[in-house]
């Protein structure tokens, strides 16, 4: 009997080897893939409906990234307030060790400071940020969320390295059903001297841990169940859909 206990305890053993490996052989596989100027898959995550993608550009040191995420049963609402709360990022936001809002230029515009965590024997990295929204008018039914990076706004901080660029654009659109779906593109470039494997890593895992944190923050009652007023209009499909028929929209200006 006790024969037949460590046998199936080595077969367990050997299982969970061989899964664990599988999965560095996969992430291994997807840095090393090859890429042209053309969209790439990375992941596809089918259970939690995302799918990460990355591409070379001309004129720049590393990869760029895109990713796609279909959020199910969350309130307009209720994104807003977690993509407004700056000085929480570092709850969901891509190795984020600091998170602050700078300067509040308008109720959809911002100036935001973060550190990011870097890699293991590389210096931490700051990087300040101009963000701006576009609400939803008549003739365009999605929420544009534009981030900049602003290397100048304010002194460096030795040791910390100034990153050069972090620029994103989030396009959230709602559709049938209270979903919203989230396409996302972005760039960065960590500034100082990185090793291609390290900013690889980044470009790669980046994307898809970001749109998991979201998805976790957006379950959250303090986002949910929030009575706060968004500072913007935001429509869900359905009440868009109507305020179109109505002819309530804002126009584009």
């Amino acid at each position: 009997m006790l024969r037949q206990l460590f046998i199936a305890m080595g077969f367990v053993s050997l299982l969970t080897v061989s899964a664990v490996t599988h999965a560095e052989n996969d992430d291994l596989d997807e840095l090393q893939m090859k890429l042209t100027n053309e969209w790439t898959l990375v992941k596809n995550d089918r259970l939690r409906d995302i799918k990460t993608y990355a591409r070379l550009e001309d004129g720049k040191r590393y990869r760029s990234f895109k990713a796609t995420v279909l959020m199910k049963e969350v309130k307009p609402e209720t994104l807003v307030r977690l993509i407004l709360d700056f000085d929480n990022y570092n709850k969901w936001y891509w190795q984020v060790l600091e998170s602050k809002l700078l300067k509040k230029v308008s109720p959809t515009e911002y100036y935001l400071y973060l550190v990011h965590k870097a890699p293991t024997g590389l210096p931490d990295r700051d990087v300040i940020l101009h963000a701006t929204v576009q609400p939803q008018t008549a003739t365009r039914n999605y929420l544009l969320l534009k981030v900049d990076t602003e290397p100048n706004y304010i002194p460096p901080k030795p040791p910390l390295v100034r990153m050069i660029a972090e620029d994103l654009s989030f396009k959230f659109t709602p559709v049938n059903g209270n979903d919203i779906f989230v396409e996302a593109e972005g760039y960065v470039d960590p500034g100082g001297q990185v090793p291609s494997w390290a900013a690889n890593f980044i470009q790669h895992s980046a994307p898809y841990s970001v749109a998991l944190g979201v998805l976790r923050m957006l379950k959250k009652d303090e986002y949910v169940k929030s009575r706060e007023p968004v500072p913007f209009k935001v429509y869900s499909y359905n009440d868009y859909m109507e305020k179109q028929r109505l002819g309530q929209l804002p126009q584009a200006q």
